[in-house]
C-alpha cells in the first residue's frame, strides 16, 4: 500500500495572518470605546479616516508594484496599522496629519521593504514619529475629556475653526515632566489633567489596552515575553528613580504604567512579529530595552511620552538580538558530543 505523500506545514482554517489581525482588531475595541467615551468623536473619525488611507495607500502602492491587489488587502495588515495609529494620535488631529501619517508607515515602513514580513520598523511607529516631529504643535493638542461635541470636533479636524478656549490641556506625563515647584500632591490637587493615579481619564484608556492585550494572550495570538519584560523594566525603572511627592519626582511605578501609550505598546506594538525579536530570550531583553528606553525618554528625554522612539531604537537592535538569542538546534549537544567521541 502506498503511504499519501504529505509533507509540512500543515495549515487548516484559510489564511492564518487574516484571522490573526482580525482578532488583533477586536482586542482594539475596548480601547477605542473608551477613547470615544472620553474624547467624543474625533476617535471615530481618526480611526474611519485611517483605515480608509491605509487601505488605499496600500492597494495603490500594491497597483504600482504590478501585483494582485485583493490578495495583499485581504491579510488586513494594512487595516491594522491605520487603526494602530489612529488610536495613538491626537483625536482632532487635521485630516491631512491622519492620512501623511498612514501614508508614510504604509509606503515607506512596509510596503518599500516588500510588503508583510519584510520591514524591520514598526509601520505604526514609523509613521507616528515622523508626525511627530515634523507637526509637534497638532501632535500635542490633546482635548480635555468630554470637553468637544460633533460639530466643533469636526471643525477642528478640518480646519475650518480656531481652537476654542480652555479646549485642549497638557497631558499629566507634560504637567509632569515641566514641573519644577509643586510636589507631586499639589498637582493632583491643583491640575485638572491628573486623575486618580495617572491622567484623568487615560487610566481607564490603559486598563482597557490591557483587557485587550489579555485577550490576545488568552487566544495565543501573542506571546507574555515581551509585555511583560517591557513593563516590568518600566516599573523598575521609575521605582528605582522615584523621589516620592518631591517637585522633581518622575512619577511612581503606577503613574508609568497607566500614563500615555504604556499599555497600548505593551500589547499591540512591541509584540509585532516582524520587527521585535523572535526568540522568547530575545523577545525578553527586546521588551525590556522598550521598557527602559520609554522610561529614559520620559523621565529626561525631550518627549513626554516617548513609545515610538523606543520601540523603533529597539527595532534597530532586533537582528542583533535574534543573532545573540538563537534558540539551540533540536539534537545539538548530542551531535557535539558525538563528534568528541569520535575525536
Amino acid at each position: 500500500m502506498a503511504l499519501p505523500r504529505i509533507t509540512s506545514p500543515h495549515a487548516k482554517g484559510g489564511n492564518r495572518t487574516q484571522q490573526v489581525m482580525l482578532q488583533v482588531l477586536l482586542a482594539c475595541v475596548p480601547g477605542a470605546i473608551v477613547l470615544t467615551w472620553l474624547y467624543g468623536s474625533g476617535t471615530l473619525f481618526n480611526l474611519l479616516w485611517a483605515s480608509a488611507c491605509a487601505i488605499g495607500f496600500e492597494a495603490a502602492i500594491v497597483a504600482l508594484r504590478k501585483r494582485p491587489i485583493g490578495f495583499y488587502l485581504q491579510d488586513y495588515s494594512a487595516l491594522v496599522s491605520g487603526v494602530l495609529l489612529a488610536l495613538a494620535l491626537p483625536p482632532y488631529a487635521p485630516w491631512w496629519l491622519t492620512m501623511v501619517a498612514v501614508g508614510f508607515a504604509i509606503v515607506f515602513g512596509k510596503q518599500l521593504y516588500g510588503g508583510l514580513g519584510q520591514n524591520p520598523f514598526n509601520p505604526a511607529m514609523l509613521g507616528y514619529v515622523v508626525v511627530l516631529i515634523s507637526f509637534p504643535l497638532p501632535m500635542s493638542t490633546w482635548p480635555a475629556p468630554h470637553s468637544i461635541g460633533l460639530l466643533d470636533g469636526l471643525q477642528q479636524i478640518f480646519g475650518s475653526a480656531s481652537q476654542p478656549d480652555g479646549w485642549a490641556q497638557a497631558t499629566a506625563l507634560d504637567v509632569l515632566k515641566t514641573n519644577k515647584r509643586l510636589t507631586v500632591d499639589e498637582l493632583w490637587a491643583s491640575n485638572p489633567a491628573f486623575g486618580w493615579i495617572a491622567g484623568k481619564g487615560v487610566e481607564l484608556v490603559n486598563l482597557a489596552f490591557l483587557l485587550g492585550g489579555l485577550y490576545l494572550l488568552r487566544k495565543r495570538l501573542i506571546s507574555w515575553h515581551a509585555p511583560l519584560a517591557m513593563l516590568a523594566a518600566l516599573s523598575l525603572m521609575s521605582l528605582l528613580f522615584w523621589n516620592g511627592s518631591g517637585s522633581d519626582s518622575h512619577g511612581s511605578p503606577l503613574f508609568h504604567l497607566f500614563s500615555g501609550a504604556t499599555m497600548l505598546g505593551a500589547f499591540f506594538i512591541v509584540t509585532d512579529p516582524v520587527s521585535g525579536a523572535t526568540s522568547k530570550r530575545g523577545q525578553l531583553i527586546f521588551g525590556a530595552g522598550v521598557g527602559i528606553l520609554l522610561y529614559v525618554i520620559r523621565a529626561w528625554g525631550g518627549y513626554p511620552d516617548a513609545l515610538a522612539f523606543a520601540v523603533l531604537l529597539m527595532n534597530l537592535c532586533a537582528p542583533t538580538i535574534d543573532y545573540f538569542t538563537r534558540p539551540r538546534t533540536y539534537g545539538q549537544s548530542q551531535a557535539k558530543r558525538g563528534f568528541k567521541l569520535e575525536d
